[in-house]
């Protein structure tokens, strides 16, 4: 598997956030976006996930059969800011929602109890996803990626509202998903007590109209 990004550019507005940037991830490797607020790291995720349309530049992912598939957003999970869960829903009705959405792709998934024991949250599914603290919100969230498999992991800031137990879960889940052969791309603020992964900083805007990529 290859996730390749070529020459990539993206506008905010009528500014470049930024311009020329290129990677590529191949199965099991994780790609982790850094910088401060506004220099472009929700965009790129946005860009790659098919949400944002690029200026300029390609993204495509390469299957492990040799296929290439151009709308990435296809074989990927995006894990934005917001978890996308309806609050007036149980945690099943929302997980089991996502499920059939999504549909399944061949590769490794989970029950909604076996994904709620994964983020140590079994027993509660029956609760209405409002009723839950910031905290176990987005615990379910995360499970929304382990009932429906994906090869490609799109994640924005996903350890907000998490504790330092929480943290480390997440390192878990990551970890267990490259094992599998899957590839990660996330920004974060903090460190994500990831092994072995690449980091690409961002550095927002372009200054004086040169452009900026990191």
């Amino acid at each position: 598997m290859h996730l390749e990004a070529a020459n990539l550019a993206a506008r905010r507005g009528e500014d470049l956030i930024f311009e020329g940037l290129s990677f590529g991830l191949e199965a099991g490797q994780a790609l982790v976006l850094t910088g401060k607020n506004g220099s472009g790291k929700s965009t790129l995720l946005r860009v790659v996930a098919g949400l944002l349309r690029q200026e300029r530049g390609t993204v495509s992912f390469t299957d492990s059969h040799g296929d290439t598939h151009k709308r990435v957003g296809e074989i990927s999970h995006y894990l934005g800011h917001r978890n996308a869960m309806k609050s007036e829903l149980t945690v099943a009705e929302n997980l089991e929602f996502w499920r059939r959405f999504l549909g399944q792709m061949h590769g490794p998934s989970v029950s909604i109890d076996e994904a709620a024991a994964a983020v140590g949250l079994e027993g509660i599914t029956h609760l209405p996803f409002g009723y839950l603290s910031a905290g176990q919100q987005r615990r379910f969230a995360f499970a929304k990626l382990l009932i429906a498999y994906r090869p490609v992991w799109i994640l924005d800031e996903p350890t907000a509202a998490l504790d330092t137990s929480g943290d480390r879960l997440f390192a878990e889940l990551i970890e267990a998903h490259r094992r599998n052969g899957g590839i990660v791309l996330a920004a974060t603020h903090q460190p994500l007590g990831l092994e072995g992964v690449q980091e690409l900083r961002m550095t927002g805007f372009a200054h004086a109209g040169s452009g900026v990529w990191a």
